[in-house]
């Protein structure tokens, strides 16, 4: 499936449009906040190429000759996303039975999870529990085209990635839970031949990726997010848990990267699709979603939630704070700037992490 954005004028007759891909079809931007069309082509399924062994450095903005040691980086990586996981399970555990206002959002979480991994729908990495869950048929719901896409580092967004690359697209990725930095840009001719699927790894951005800060001057046209759950309906989405996306989104309206206008579509299993997200229960930072990619369909929600304004620090607790240096220059920035304290929200308990040493 390829979504391509053009300039058209367009209504929708219905508020929810979701159709089975046919050969051509229109959906129209979010809200009508601008005139625009994606046009849905069926394609065959695109292998990924081999990576490449070659360690060649080339023009990403690092020293000629430097190196990464890779299997420290992805100990490291999978040492710090395992803490997540157990926290997370923690605070799911926690808030059974309890006026935790956020344990609605457990729920279904954890049904999605236990879902896909009983009818075996769920990939690698597993079990899917505490993920951004990979599922079957991801990469048909993958091809999203424009020129300067975010997409999530997450496994079944790979394909986006990869995708946004071989395109000659700008790629805007994360660094994994905002740990060591703010976001990488990425682009083809700064990846060696045959290495644009490592490039699409989480060692690959810090390999690649030019490192980017709060004042880079850049507009995104296109987010991709993942998620645990979404309403096809509404728009309103659940994530693993952490708010992430939620902070991602919150930096990126602050930098001027993105506006209202600005379309969020995830890629998600069928059976991800819920009914049960009630909108009151969400909160001021809870990213919707304009356009859902599945493996068999694509749907335009029409979604009124409001989308966030920028970062809501009231609702940030110190611990987090504490942990995303990001976050933490953004607030003195703004602080200077303003000559107001900003506010701080409550306290929460949060895995443990460790200092990520410098690996090139």
């Amino acid at each position: 499936m390829l979504l391509y954005p053009c300039r058209v004028s367009w209504t929708p007759a219905t508020p929810l449009v979701s159709r089975s891909i046919p050969n051509l079809a229109a959906f129209p931007a979010a809200g009508g906040r601008r005139s625009l069309k994606f046009v849905v082509f069926s394609v065959p399924i695109r292998c990924f190429p081999c990576a490449s062994a070659s360690r060649n450095r080339c023009n990403a903005g690092k020293v000629e000759g430097s190196a990464i040691d890779r299997a420290a980086y992805e100990n490291e990586r999978l040492r710090l996303d395992a803490a997540a996981r157990d926290a997370m399970a923690a605070t799911a555990s926690a808030s059974e039975g309890s006026e935790d206002p956020r344990s609605w959002k457990w729920r279904i979480r954890k049904r999605i999870w236990d879902l896909m991994e009983a009818e075996d729908i769920a990939r690698n990495p597993r079990p899917v529990h505490h993920r951004i869950p990979n599922f079957v048929g991801a990469p048909k719901a993958a091809e999203l085209k424009a020129q300067c896409v975010k997409v999530n580092p997450d496994s079944p967004q790979k394909q986006v990635r990869f995708l946004t690359l071989t395109d000659g697209k700008t790629l805007l990725t994360p660094q994994p839970r905002l740990r060591t930095g703010f976001f990488s840009v990425l682009e083809s001719q700064m990846i060696p031949p045959g290495s644009i699927m490592e490039a699409c790894s989480s060692f690959g951005f810090a390999k690649y990726g030019k490192p980017i800060g709060l004042d880079e001057r850049i507009k995104v046209d296109l987010l991709v997010i993942g998620s645990v759950a979404v309403d096809p309906h509404t728009g309103a989405r659940l994530g693993k848990g952490e708010g992430f996306a939620e902070l991602e989104y919150g930096m990126l309206r602050h930098m001027g990267a993105i506006d209202d206008s600005t379309l969020v579509v995830t890629s998600v299993h069928d059976k991800q699709l819920v009914d049960d997200i009630p909108v009151e229960k969400l909160v001021i930072h809870d990213v919707p979603v304009d356009i859902i990619c599945t493996p068999t369909q694509v749907i335009y929600t029409n979604t009124t939630i409001p989308k966030p304004q920028g970062i809501y620090w009231d609702k940030l607790s110190p611990e987090k704070l504490s942990q995303i240096r990001i976050l933490r220059e953004l607030k003195k920035l703004i602080e200077k700037e303003t000559g107001q304290i900003l506010p701080c929200g409550p306290s929460e308990k949060l895995p443990p992490t460790a200092q990520r040493r410098k690996l090139i």
